[in-house]
């Protein structure tokens, strides 16, 4: 090969990879344009869906004390606390979720935190009551989370949840797996197949009432997981 060809091959080399890094630059900036401006409507759209409704009154009215709610989104469930809780302290990491929130009316007095569940800024025994809504799926380290909640919880206090996940039938749970890899690139890192229960127990919480069963809907999405758990 001449030294023309060389240097032809090089600039068509230098070429190509200019284009793949264009290229995987354009996707990165679509989905960082995707996870930041789509995501959050997404999700408040959502979480609006009338079906969960009544998952959302029973926990909702059992939160009593200094409560905290992780991944408070937009904040649908603010206005639905009652006069049991004292106070509503609600986490998210996502600014445009909170500047949602923000918009809501309170019966309760409430505080809006930016920061993760993975690292919450709160003192250890510091609340009474700590709630979860569809919101453990999207955690990227759900033990992690769980173990900080364990720890601001009082030693008496308990978490009130509401929680899509496994399913327990295995034809769903073949479905909820070829799903998964898609689903949490499109719904905001939403983890189709997580076995709440289970991952409670490796908490060390102890699950004392637990109400299970499928949402109208597809399956994969609308197995529920509904109860109360106590600190160990």
């Amino acid at each position: 090969m001449g030294s023309c060809d060389i240097d032809g091959h090089s600039r068509r080399l230098r070429s190509s990879c200019a284009s793949m890094e264009l290229a995987r630059f354009r996707r990165s900036q679509a989905m960082g344009f995707y996870q930041d401006r789509v995501v959050p409507h997404l999700v408040n759209w959502s979480m609006r869906n009338r079906q969960l409704a009544p998952y959302r009154e029973r926990v909702l009215t059992q939160a009593a004390g200094r409560v905290l709610e992780i991944g408070v989104g937009s904040g649908v469930n603010l206005p639905r606390y009652t006069d049991r809780a004292n106070e509503v302290l609600g986490l998210d990491p996502h600014p445009k979720l909170l500047a949602m929130a923000a918009g809501k009316k309170y019966r309760v007095p409430t505080k809006l935190i930016e920061g993760s569940a993975e690292s919450i800024p709160l003192d250890d025994s510091s609340v009474d009551t700590v709630v979860t809504t569809w919101t453990l799926c999207t955690v990227p380290d759900v033990a992690k989370a769980l173990a900080e909640m364990m720890r601001v919880l009082k030693p008496d206090g308990q978490l009130l949840f509401v929680e899509h996940g496994l399913s327990p039938d295995q034809a769903v749970r073949n479905w909820q797996s070829r799903l998964n890899p898609v689903w949490k690139k499109i719904a905001g890192g939403c983890h189709l197949n997580r076995p709440i229960a289970d991952l409670l127990k490796a908490a060390d919480f102890r699950v004392s009432r637990l109400d299970t069963g499928y949402m109208r809907g597809p399956k994969p999405m609308t197995f529920m997981y509904e109860g109360v758990a106590r600190p160990t």
